[in-house]
């Protein structure tokens, strides 16, 4: 196996009108997961949305039926985030909500709710839990704007569970003024309780992180200052701060998601790291992998995985180590089918 691709959801099938905002995970005992968001009526963020898993048990070969995993009239929920517990092997997945009928304009003017839930699974995503409000412990009250990843949180090696979320504060209650942040959200008990963690620098939005050899956190975040290139920044403490954001500029970007994994070993945490963006600065386009083998301070390796219209992705590594990338495609929008590609670094290298 060098390259395999195939097309998890479909635009338009289903049910849903649209596909969007794919998300990985791996349980502990090896099954993947592979979330998105349904969207029943239109492309748009807003509106009709669930939350939606399909698993595979054979590194990706072969997946399951449709699961709804949340949903609720006339509401948005979505940003699936989801983080294993590999101590006891529950998956926990923060997500938001926000009414049908009020999107990120009204919520950013201070006229519709965003709020952060939370659902579980002790039975490999089988079956969830009803899911429970956790926005008093997780967002700040002059924040407006809240979301989960999207992509996956992680568990650190004292046990920690770590996700990342984006937000933008209510100075002005005007999108175009309020500064967005990136920060992560922590617990220490299993997903029980949540806090807030660190917050990097103004301009900073969604994000993913990793732990590296040191035990230091990367965060990689889309980034609304500079010139279209990726924003960074580490923590020494677990994610309870982040040091001085600093510009990426090997990651270009068309202002997009983008996501990390760790390629670490059964050592526990390294400085391997795969990194997922649509690299231009043009369009959303060209997806592509990267691999840094110092932690991210370099990115010597790239390979471009479709040149054509492609947006947000999620990255993972099975438990034979195969990558995964589950990433938003299409030949003429980005958003028309969901597909993940297996990959290994034999085809990464361009061997």
């Amino acid at each position: 196996m060098s390259l395999e691709q195939r097309e998890l959801f479909i635009a338009g099938e289903g049910g849903y009108h649209t596909y969007r905002i794919p998300v990985l995970a791996v349980t502990s005992t090896g099954r993947i997961l592979a979330f998105c968001e349904g969207r029943r009526d239109s492309r748009s963020d807003s509106g009709q949305i669930d939350l939606l898993l399909r698993h595979s048990d054979d590194e990706g070969v072969t997946w399951s039926d449709v699961l709804v995993v949340a949903t609720e009239p006339e509401m948005t929920s979505g940003n699936p985030c989801p983080v294993v517990d590999r101590t006891t092997g529950r998956i926990l997945l923060p997500f938001c909500r926000n009414l049908a009928d009020g999107p990120e304009s009204m919520i950013c003017e201070g006229k519709a709710p965003r709020t952060v839930w939370l659902t579980h699974s002790d039975d490999d995503g089988l079956t969830w839990s009803v899911p429970r409000e956790i926005t008093e412990q997780t967002k700040d009250p002059t924040w407006t704007w809240y979301a989960t990843g999207p992509c996956h949180g992680i568990q650190l090696a004292s046990g920690r569970l770590v996700v990342p979320c984006d937000h933008m504060v209510g100075v002005y209650h005007d999108r175009q003024r309020d500064p967005y942040h990136s920060h992560v959200i922590i617990s220490d008990d299993g997903g029980d309780s949540w806090r807030i963690g660190g917050v990097v620098e103004e301009g900073t939005n969604e994000c993913a992180v990793a732990e590296l050899a040191d035990h230091s956190l990367y965060i990689n975040c889309r980034n609304y200052r500079g010139e279209k290139r990726r924003a960074a920044a580490r923590s020494r403490d677990g994610g309870d701060s982040f040091e001085a954001r600093f510009w990426v500029d090997d990651h270009p970007e068309p202002i997009c998601q983008g996501a990390l994994t760790s390629l670490s070993d059964e050592h526990g945490p390294g400085d391997r790291l795969l990194f997922s963006n649509p690299s231009s600065q043009q369009a959303r386009e060209r997806l592509t992998i990267r691999r840094s083998e110092d932690g991210g301070q370099t990115w010597p390796t790239a390979r471009c995985l479709y040149e054509g219209p492609s947006a947000y992705s999620d990255l993972a590594i099975t438990s034979g180590d195969t990558a995964l990338c589950l990433y938003e495609r299409g030949a003429d929008a980005a958003y028309e089918t969901l597909t993940l590609a297996r990959f290994d670094e034999v085809w990464l290298e361009g061997e």
